[in-house]
């Protein structure tokens, strides 16, 4: 049977204020996960992994790992040193012919006379800048793309993997931590103590940022050490393609967080053993895998991406990977931001009646529905 204990207030405790109280709650959290020697090992294992697959996919392409020399068309003596360097050269009549040769897709890239640039030439492709053959020419040429809203399939796949691991590890992880500080805090009766000095609210306030604030430091230092690796690569053509695309992810990662953060900590209260958690935020680990496996599958439809680019708990997938495609306006970030921002008012506002309702009962398993009505 359910019982309900009321908090024990500290004798001379000092009123706090809203913000003050959050933020010493945001603290503690923060805190005591950075003191966790589990944490600070297994994110630093993150990060160098992060940092080897970047560099090895670098080397690889620099190599012709991925898929064997790279196939360019040559008009007249234009580059007669490519065949030297490892790339397989084909010879084009002219410019027409050179084109052809790209946009069938029979070659990677063509080189011809001209160009506004000091090495005089022109270096054709299809949807993206070829890096290997412009580090190859001994000065960067004029470079133009023949049909720029064409995608390369497979690193649209890779870079929609990326946003869809990045994203599901990152909420599950700190999301189930949230969820195991609240019951935790509860089996010690630690939060009656933190509830003479704050209110339930405020609590609950602290915990999403503290925890949002270390979610979104993880995912700024992955992207950040990612970036280096596609530096020290060669990658760097990749890396300003993906720039507006990995901000973007930045900016909807921390509200989308904000949101599945509010719903892990309300959800957990409505239990009192660790070994109830798991099922209790259960709804939650399908909202963020759900994105995840959408992605994998949708990455190449567009009508599904712009579905997802609008859902809260995928926008910071779906739109991220739609600014990269180039088929997202300008204005549409915006308004799937916007969207969020309604979202997390609305499940704040849930979320904080069921954690206020259900933080101090203790025994068996809360209803949700009684949560809610208090």
């Amino acid at each position: 049977m359910s019982t309900h204990t009321e908090p024990r207030a500290r004798a001379g405790a000092r009123p706090m204020s809203g913000p003050q109280g959050a933020w010493l709650v945001a603290e503690r959290e923060i805190t005591t996960k950075l003191r966790s020697k589990a944490f600070v090992i297994s994110s630093i294992v993150l990060l160098l992994f992060v940092l080897a697959g970047v560099l090895v996919s670098g080397f690889l392409a620099q190599s012709g790992g991925l898929g064997g020399p790279t196939k360019v068309a040559v008009v007249g003596q234009s580059a007669p040193g490519l065949a030297d360097l490892g790339f397989e050269v084909t010879d084009a009549p002219d410019r027409a012919g050179a084109e052809q040769l790209v946009l069938d897709g029979e070659v990677d890239a063509a080189v011809l006379p001209g160009g506004d640039t000091p090495v005089g030439l022109t270096v054709l492709a299809s949807d993206s800048p070829p890096s290997d053959v412009l580090q190859a020419l001994s000065a960067v040429p004029t470079v133009e793309l023949l049909a720029p809203t064409a995608e390369n399939p497979a690193l649209a796949y890779i870079i929609a993997v990326a946003f869809g691991v990045l994203y599901m590890m990152s909420a599950i992880t700190f999301g189930t931590t949230i969820a195991q500080s609240v019951v935790e805090e509860k089996q010690t009766r630690i939060v009656e103590i933190l509830l003479a000095t704050v209110s339930a609210r405020t609590m609950l306030a602290g915990k999403i940022l503290g925890n949002s604030i270390l979610a979104l430091a993880q995912v700024v230092a992955i992207v950040a050490i990612a970036s280096v690796g596609m530096l020290a690569t060669g990658q760097d053509l990749l890396l300003g393609e993906l720039g507006t695309s990995l901000i973007w992810f930045g900016v909807l990662f921390a509200f989308g967080f904000v949101l599945l953060a509010t719903m892990y900590a309300a959800l957990a209260t409505l239990v009192s053993r660790q070994e109830d958690v798991a099922s209790a935020v259960s709804p939650v680990m399908w909202l963020v895998m759900l994105p995840y496996f959408a992605i994998i599958f949708f990455n190449d439809n567009p009508q599904a991406l712009a579905i997802m680019s609008y859902i809260p708990f995928s926008a910071p997938i779906g739109m991220p990977m739609r600014l990269y495609l180039g088929t997202a306006e300008w204005w549409e970030p915006l308004l799937s931001l916007g969207v969020l921002v309604v979202s997390i008012a609305v499940v704040l506002w849930i979320g904080a009646r069921i954690y206020s309702n259900s933080i101090l009962r203790t025994g068996s398993r809360v209803k949700l529905g009684e949560a809610i009505k208090g």
